[in-house]
């Protein structure tokens, strides 16, 4: 196939999320022929799934410039700008609108479920010839699976259908297979679709994160109106300061807010906390589950309890790529350039620093992983983010270098410097060591002494 025949094809964008509507704009807007495949019956469908959540970044961080741009010419206006949006909202109000406009309409195709990315007639052992092929996707719809053909993927497929499991090793906890029906990973909906199955009843929230927040304090509002509803709080750390955040300090109000309402439960004794706890297994005793695990302490089982919410995080789903050589951060499995940058045990008092086409690129080249699947493991991403990830491989791939270098994102600091604080009470406060000296570019007395030394920042010690 020759390499005109090739670029004719069109970039394969998989996912339709935020950013991957964004990528599929940004390609539209400078005239590169897309065709992006959502593998849910509508737009949306893993925001669909949270829908309920109020998020913590209002709308003008949830929207991306090209995006808003089609919108616009539609007649479209942004919602408050300063009102903070659910899930639901993002879909309703945002996503199906930019679905629908007449520029991305004939490109989108839901029901569309790639399942496979490699590159046509050769596998990855090959080497010879490798950007002289095209991609080829397996694409699985209702009418069986097909091959399409592709110049270049970007992949936003994002993480939310691969949740970690509930062991402390990475893998599921004995147990945790066979009673999956009283577990849910996410945030259910407590107060709406799935009250019932919570109401009268308790409930182990494991997770130390925004969505173990939000599933709490869910719980702790159905208590107030329904007796015998009780929560409990499991954490593999004892550092909590991810999220409890940074207050007051936090540019995102609604993110410090969560945390001061989170530690709320605890310190007024609302939902008891089980820190430091390392589930290994899930058993039965009496119709209810019992959770066994290990602290510093020693052995411990939590419970009895009737449900379990597993927020743990998520994972990307390397399957989808298993054909194609990836340059992957080894622990993170984020994009291997944004591994030292987002690594919760390196945590940095800053934000995430500009990064585009050639950060997210991988070793087979017109290849690239964008938004939440960028990150990994990680747990730390937002749309502002991605929408900037797609914008510069897009300029890359219309062949605008000069655009695509010029990568540019502000993020919302989050007002967390300290990485030491222990619910334990052996850890100490403060930022680091304090406040930054005069005239040194850093946010504390340890980031200041880590770069002075060559390091990139203050390496705080963060247990997931």
């Amino acid at each position: 196939m020759t390499k005109q025949v090739i670029e004719s094809l069109p970039v394969a964008v998989v996912g339709g999320g935020p950013v991957g509507l964004a990528a599929a704009a940004h390609l539209v807007d400078r005239g590169v022929p897309v065709k992006l495949y959502e593998a849910g019956a509508a737009i949306g469908a893993n925001l669909r799934d949270w829908g309920h959540v109020r998020v913590f970044t209002p709308w003008r961080y949830c929207v991306d410039a090209a995006s808003v741009e089609l919108l616009e010419r539609r007649g479209w206006t942004l919602p408050s700008a300063d009102a903070f949006p659910t899930g639901g909202e993002i879909v309703n109000d945002y996503l199906e609108p930019l679905a629908e406009t007449p520029e991305l309409a004939p490109v989108i195709e839901i029901n569309a479920r790639v399942t496979a990315i490699s590159r046509l007639g050769i596998d990855k052992v090959v080497s010879h010839g490798r950007e002289e092929r095209p991609f080829v996707l397996a694409v699985k719809t209702a009418e069986g699976i097909r091959r399409d053909l592709a110049r270049a993927v970007i992949d936003a497929s994002g993480t939310w259908a691969t949740p970690n499991p509930l062991g402390a090793s990475g893998l599921p906890a004995n147990g945790e297979v066979e009673f999956a029906d009283r577990i849910a990973y996410g945030i259910p909906d407590v107060l709406g679709r799935d009250r019932s199955a919570y109401v009268g009843r308790t409930t182990l929230v494991v997770g130390a994160g925004h969505s173990a927040a939000n599933a709490l304090l869910d719980l702790v509002r159905l208590a107030e109106s329904e007796p015998n509803t009780k929560a409990i709080w499991a954490t593999r750390s004892t550092n909590l300061v991810r999220i409890y955040g940074g207050g007051d300090a936090d540019q995102l109000p609604a993110r410090g807010e969560l945390g001061a309402d989170t530690r709320d439960l605890v310190e007024s004794g609302r939902v008891p906390l089980v820190a430091g706890f390392a589930i290994l297994a899930i058993r039965e005793e009496g119709g209810r589950l019992l959770v066994d695990g290990e602290t510093a302490e020693g052995p411990r089982t939590v419970g009895p309890v009737d449900r379990i919410v597993a927020a743990t995080g998520q994972r990307p789903d390397l399957s989808l790529t298993r054909e194609l050589r990836l340059d992957l951060d080894p622990w993170l499995e984020s994009t291997k350039a944004l591994g030292p940058l987002i690594d919760p045990n390196e945590h940095s008092c800053g934000s995430v620093p500009p990064h585009g086409h050639r950060e997210l690129a991988h070793l087979e080249p017109g290849f690239y992983t964008v938004g939440i699947k960028s990150y990994g493991r990680a747990p730390t991403f937002l749309l502002l983010t991605g929408y900037e990830q797609v914008r510069s491989i897009a300029a890359a791939l219309a062949g605008d270098m000069a655009a695509a270098d010029n990568v540019q994102l502000v993020l919302p600091e989050t007002g967390v410097c300290v990485t030491n604080v222990d619910v334990g009470g052996s850890g100490a406060t403060g930022c680091c060591g304090g406040p930054a000296p005069a005239g040194i570019d850093a946010c504390c007395v340890a980031d200041a002494v880590a770069k002075e030394e060559g390091k990139k920042g203050c390496g705080c010690g963060v247990a997931a």
